[in-house]
């Protein structure tokens, strides 16, 4: 049975008309607060979450709104501590959770999640272009917390292609006398460190002005436990990586962005993807 939940009730319905089917996969798209998107869902309506909120910065997200990204660390700490109790509400059991942060707000965010769910992997991202900040090491990865509710009812380990060298093309590494069989197997099981990832910083490649993360990063966490048929929720959609993801994975799901032109990015790469795959399915 499809776990489908109502459509929030946004303060902004009157903006959020932006419904996308594609044979049984059904989402919407709302412009809304992050929050009050939320608190309108039903407990235990998700199979999926990701969270990626503004990580207090003081980054220019919106022109309307320019104090999104800068808030006092009490205000940022209490305002992120209400995302993380309706985040853990909506989930559903068998569900999973992961949220995307630097390392500060990271850990809080973990034990927080701790109380009522089961923690399954801090993900180091490996973070390019660093440099250290006051008496500090150097910042090196951003951190991706995965959580679920209970046993999680989808769980895959994906297997990554053994590095090559760019010479030879033959694998850099013996893994301990054990490489025919990696090859064999299809590659080395993904660990919790990824190194292989950077945000989307090239204008070639990007659909808005701000960083995006890349759509590999959203690629791994469907493959490692997307839910075909499951609803995905994202309440911080930005670009909309993770919603195309849903899509492509057979996933519904209810996002929103408290920034219009994202909506609408994320609207029209949704009806490109439609179009993609309706062409494709004509020939």
């Amino acid at each position: 049975m499809i776990n489908r939940p109502p459509s929030p009730k946004s303060p902004k319905d009157e903006n959020i008309a932006r419904l996308f089917k594609l044979g049984k996969c059904e989402g919407r798209i709302f412009e809304t607060d992050a929050l009050k998107f939320l608190q309108s869902l039903p407990d235990q309506s998700a199979d999926l979450l990701f969270l990626d909120p503004p990580f207090n910065l003081n980054k220019a997200y919106s022109v309307r709104s320019p104090k999104l990204d800068s808030k006092t660390p009490e205000e940022y700490g209490c305002w992120l501590s209400l995302i993380a109790a309706e985040s853990v509400r909506v989930l559903a059991p068998g569900g999973t959770l992961f949220a995307y942060h630097i390392p500060i707000w990271a850990f809080r965010l973990a034990n927080q999640f701790s109380a009522d769910l089961k923690f399954l992997h801090w993900i180091a991202v490996s973070m390019k272009n660093g440099f250290p900040r006051g008496r500090k090491l150097y910042p090196a990865h951003y951190a991706l917390l995965m959580f679920s509710r209970g046993a999680a009812k989808n769980f895959s380990r994906p297997k990554l292609k053994p590095s090559l060298c760019r010479h030879c093309k033959k694998s850099i590494k013996d893994y301990g006398g054990y490489r025919d069989i990696i090859e064999r197997n299809g590659g080395v099981n993904l660990s919790d460190f990824w190194d292989d990832l950077s945000p989307v910083r090239h204008a070639s490649r990007k659909h808005r002005s701000q960083n995006e993360l890349p759509e590999k990063l959203f690629e791994r966490i469907f493959s490692i436990s997307g839910v075909e048929g499951g609803v995905y929720i994202d309440p911080f959609a930005g670009a909309g990586s993770g919603v195309i993801q849903a899509a492509c994975n057979g996933m519904n799901f209810q996002a929103c962005d408290i920034v219009k032109d994202n909506c609408s990015i994320i609207t029209e790469r949704l009806r490109t993807l439609k179009k993609g795959i309706e062409n494709k399915g004509a020939r």
